[in-house]
């Protein structure tokens, strides 16, 4: 299995009821219904306010680097993605377990 980790810091300026951005999130909670690949899915914005943190995260699992690859592919995801490149940076990480 391979766990894929992204952590998502909104920019300057933007704020979580921002339309763009709570679009942007509903995108990324629905793709756990259309990505078969996606073995273990969750999302959520942080509930702490410190100045390291990030503000969105996505905590998820594919059987294989053959799977993780079809999912950052997939179309949703794509989609999904490309919505938060107008409002947010972003640190992954995708690792064994």
């Amino acid at each position: 299995m391979i766990r894929h980790l992204v952590l998502f810091k909104l920019n300057d300026g933007v704020k979580r009821d921002d339309p763009q951005v709570v679009a942007g999130a509903k995108a990324f909670q629905e793709l756990s219904e259309k990505i078969p690949e996606l073995e273990f899915w969750e999302c959520a914005w942080n509930i702490t306010d410190r100045p390291i943190a990030y503000d969105f995260a996505i905590n998820s699992a594919v059987v294989d680097e053959d799977a993780l690859k079809r999912y950052i592919e997939h179309p949703a995801h794509q989609d999904a993605a490309g919505q938060w490149r107008a409002f947010a940076t972003w640190v992954i990480a995708d690792y064994p377990f």
